[in-house]
């Protein structure tokens, strides 16, 4: 019902006397907006007085929490004396509308501004994804746990100090009362901080820092006396608070609501889905541990375990024969009339061992250290990496070589087994 000037993109707006602003929403979406704000920047050389105008007659048609709260905070909020101030409006939000009266005949001048890419609103958006993601490991933290004391005795003192004094409220009752009302407080200190840090910064910056060291060593001193968080309750209880506040933080870091709807829903589905998720993993590796093939692993082995092997193997092999030597279903007649010393076999069966002294001996001669096998062995191979003779000439030599070998080495007790 104001008769006000209707602001646009990249406006100057140079005016001297008492009027009224306008910003208009552009009511369709468009995602590239997503993190974008509108700046209005009203400067002058003499104080002026700066009231921001509410269509609202009461905050009972507010939608959301958030708009019931910063309706509530308007109706407090005294008009601003300044010479300078900033306006950041947020895209798709509500129509905004302000009142400017200078004091004096001087000209004042009103800019807006678009800002594509809004560097807190995406710091906050980030911000709220990483505390509800990693709200249950941080809620374990110890030095997370004193952080957040001291953010909360910062932005929130007199929460901070209701719930160092819960012990001496006997009534449930009452400590939730008191609990509202010291947050309300809390918002409202919050929201005003917000609208004049740039101011407070400016002109009272010494106060501030001030401000900051004492309760922030205050907060810290009595988080430190009280301890980390011990029960699983408290932990719990923590938790869900990180997460809450996540929420809040996601909702205030987009312009769109709907997209901000539609992250928490998302978000919440992935925490509800990594419980079925974990399971059917856990059961995905055990069946594929289960039915997967086993791969063969080959193992070399030393020449001294080779060596041991072979005779391990071939005592259990002698013992195997005997044994069924000694079986019933053992042809031994016929056995007795094809061998050529039965005498010999006879003692075999009964424990003697199957070569005699003097095999043995004529084997360690001929394939033994410094045997006539060995060195020419040993000339064949000298021979070979000097010539460049053909394969197929090399191979018919250690053939014949092989074929010599295998007439000089006889046993007849040997031949008659086979």
């Amino acid at each position: 019902g104001r008769n006000c000037s209707l602001l646009k993109e990249m406006d100057v707006i140079e005016k001297q006397d008492e009027s009224c602003y306008c910003y208009v929403q552009n009511r369709t979406v468009h995602l590239q907006y997503l993190w974008s704000t509108l700046q209005i920047k009203v400067n002058s050389r003499e104080k002026f007085r700066f009231e921001p105008l509410s269509e609202k007659s009461n905050c009972q048609n507010s939608e959301t929490v958030f708009e019931f709260v910063a309706c509530a905070v308007q109706i407090f909020w005294k008009p601003e004396i300044c010479t300078e101030t900033f306006v950041s409006i947020k895209q798709y939000g509500e129509d905004v509308c302000f009142k400017i009266q200078p004091f004096k005949i001087e000209p004042y001048t009103v800019r807006v501004k678009r800002e594509m890419l809004d560097g807190k609103l995406l710091f906050l958006f980030v911000a709220g994804i990483f505390l509800f993601h990693f709200a249950n490991s941080l809620s374990r933290s110890t030095k997370f746990f004193y952080l957040s004391g001291i953010i909360l005795g910062l932005l929130a003192l007199l929460v901070f100090v209701l719930l160092t004094l819960k012990r001496f409220i006997p009534r449930h009752s009452t400590f939730w009362i008191l609990m509202t009302g010291c947050w309300m407080a809390s918002l409202y200190f919050i929201y005003c901080f917000k609208e004049n840090m740039q101011w407070l910064w400016s002109e009272h910056r010494n106060y501030l820092l001030g401000y900051f060291l004492a309760v922030g060593i205050t907060s810290f001193a009595t988080c430190y006396q009280h301890g980390p968080l011990t029960t699983e309750l408290s932990v719990t209880l923590f938790s869900w608070t990180l997460q809450l506040t996540a929420f809040v933080l996601i909702y205030c870091g987009v312009t769109v609501p709907q997209v901000a709807y539609a992250v928490i829903a998302v978000s919440l589905c992935s925490k509800g889905l990594c419980y079925p998720l974990g399971a059917a993993c856990h059961i995905a590796r055990k069946m594929k541990n289960r039915f997967k093939s086993k791969k063969l692993v080959f193992k070399y082995l030393t020449e001294e375990e080779y060596r041991e092997q072979g005779e391990t193997e071939t005592i259990r092999a002698l013992e195997e024969l005997r044994s069924f030597c000694r079986s019933p279903e053992f042809p031994s007649w016929i056995a007795v009339f094809k061998l050529q010393s039965p005498h010999r076999f006879a003692g075999f069966v009964l424990g003697s061992p199957h070569i005699s002294p003097e095999e043995a001996k004529a084997h360690d001669e001929e394939y033994g250290i410094g045997s006539s096998f060995l060195e020419e062995q040993l000339f064949e191979t000298r021979e070979q990496s000097e010539q460049d003779d053909p394969a197929n000439s090399i191979h018919e030599d250690d053939e014949e070589d092989e074929d010599e070998t295998h007439k000089r080495i006889s046993f007849p007790y040997a031949t008659e087994l086979l």
